[in-house]
């Protein structure tokens, strides 16, 4: 099954034709601006080296900065509500009352708390308020707020009320764009809150951003679904993309690693992907990424949902180099690498630069870094080996040495040994690794519950087959499902023998939902 992966970096844009197991054409492009004329390039260039190879695509998968971005950098976010079904309780710390006062003030569409909720086997804390839903929709539609991130407590036991809150909205605000936190965030209220507001704010930029790239699909003349690339390794179709954009952040160092995960056949190993502005730093287990037990911040916000274990260093191929003293970083030129590196002939002095000089790099015009000092190089060198081997140590989860992927652009950066690290493999395609990962990306379906009296085993298979549905439910072959990561964990100050587990299983794309995508 042929399948095109394209990742949208903050410096390049790279894509791949992968037909099967095989890697039959590979191109790296500059980032633009606006991001989409980079995929297009990237679609024209790809198209014109591998030629009537291209006939037959059954999809495209696209990684994008797109939403992280708007969230990190403040633009192109709309406005959203927040309905919070709590009370009586849970009422002491409004919604956003955590968020940097600049982001609030940008999304804020009012918060409105209700009676009801959960307690966390399920049982109703309090009846839905229906009236005051209802109340609060209509408030939504004369203000003008277009979406809102619905959030109950205990949801993700019982999502009963937040699907009975957006029916209610439905009638009161047609055009009203919900998000429900139980569709996302895990237990605890105030950060599965904020993912959701995130979500709510997005949607916009969600719609335009899945538009934009089928266009660029359509003009390239491929007749292909998209599917956008997600933060566990995996895919999800254009629709659930446009609903659940958070889910894309952080999609980058994911596809890299499930990409070195598929080049080098090594499922259990470290992993380090030099881009040209960071190096990101993660642990495959069973060729998936780890991800991360606790909070995560993105733009400033707390947040508890699904995001990869992947700690980010400012070294890259972009990376700004100043002397006396010697500064590397973590200022890079991005995007503008071909123009303003030395070798390119520009005037900044960069990694890539100081990596040509240093022999381990042949790329750009060599005459024009001849002058550089080779102390100066010596020490550059020294001090990147020095910052990516640290953060590996601090990304390893004991002392036993294991396998290091390299890939990435800059992956010749990284050092050959490593304390620690037993091998650094260096693999084919790695300058592309990112783009490969988006090609070969599955399906997965994932729950977060809380199970009450049941034995170990028995809750363990109901929370497999739980993940197993929503993994069919969301275009993954059943056949094809494999467990990929599971946990339970006793809550011991709790009745009932309470336990939260979690699966996530995995599956191939099911050839009728490539049809049937976007």
């Amino acid at each position: 099954m042929k399948r095109i992966g394209i990742d949208v970096g903050g410096t390049n844009t790279d894509a791949v034709l992968v037909d099967g197991g095989t890697v039959v054409g590979a191109v790296k492009t500059a980032t633009t601006d606006d991001v989409t004329g980079g995929v297009r390039t990237a679609l024209r260039d790809l198209t014109a080296q591998v030629g009537g190879a291209i006939a037959g695509t059954a999809a495209v998968m696209i990684g994008t900065t797109h939403f992280i971005n708007a969230v990190v950098q403040r633009r192109h976010l709309n406005r959203a509500a927040a309905l919070r079904i709590c009370l009586p309780a849970c009422a002491s710390l409004p919604p956003m009352v955590d968020w940097p006062r600049d982001l609030a003030a940008l999304v804020d569409g009012g918060a409105y708390l209700v009676e009801g909720g959960h307690e966390y086997d399920g049982r109703p804390l309090m009846p839905l308020d229906e009236a005051a839903v209802a109340e609060a929709g209509r408030r939504m539609r004369a203000d003008g707020v277009t979406a809102v991130a619905v959030t109950s407590v205990f949801s993700p036991l019982t999502s009963a009320f937040e699907d009975r809150a957006a029916e209610i909205l439905r009638q009161e605000h047609p055009d009203l764009r919900i998000t429900l936190s139980s569709t996302l965030g895990r237990i605890g209220l105030l950060e599965r809150e904020n993912v959701t507001i995130l979500n709510a704010c997005l949607q916009d930029l969600a719609g335009e951003t899945v538009r934009a790239f089928e266009t660029a699909i359509a003009e390239s003349g491929l007749d292909a679904p998209l599917f956008i690339t997600q933060n566990d390794g995996t895919v999800a179709s254009a629709a659930i993309a446009r609903e659940q954009p958070v889910f894309g952040f952080a999609s980058g160092p994911t596809n890299s690693m499930r990409g070195a995960a598929f080049l080098s056949g090594i499922d259990d190993a470290m992993v380090v992907d030099v881009g040209g502005t960071t190096s990101d730093v993660g642990c495959l287990r069973a060729g998936f990424p780890r991800e991360a037990n606790n909070v995560v911040q993105v733009g400033g916000v707390r947040t508890l949902f699904r995001m990869p274990d992947v700690l980010s260093i400012g070294i890259g191929g972009g990376t700004v180099v100043k002397q006396d003293p010697l500064t590397v970083g973590p200022v890079s030129v991005g995007h503008r690498l071909t123009r303003e590196a030395l070798v390119f002939g520009g005037d900044t002095l960069t990694l890539t630069d100081i990596a040509v000089a240093a022999g381990i790099a042949e790329i750009g015009d060599r005459s024009r870094i001849a002058a550089l000092p080779a102390a100066l190089v010596r020490e550059t060198v020294e001090t990147v080996h020095r910052r990516l081997a640290e953060t590996v140590d601090r990304m390893k989860s004991d002392a036993a040495a294991v396998p290091l992927l390299a890939v990435g652009g800059g992956a010749m950066l990284t050092p050959d040994r490593m304390p620690g690290i037993s091998e650094v493999v260096r693999v084919e395609h790695f300058a592309v690794a990112n783009a490969v990962g988006a090609a070969t990306a599955q399906v997965s379906g994932e729950v977060d519950h809380v199970f009450r009296d049941m034995d170990r085993d028995a809750l363990l298979r109901e929370a497999e087959t739980m993940a197993r549905e929503r993994a069919v439910a969301a275009g993954a072959d059943p056949a094809t499902l494999k467990v990929v990561d599971m946990e339970d964990l006793p809550l011991a100050y709790l009745p009932g023998n309470a336990v939260r587990a979690r699966v996530r299983v995995v599956g191939d794309i099911v050839a009728e939902g490539m049809r049937r995508a976007g």
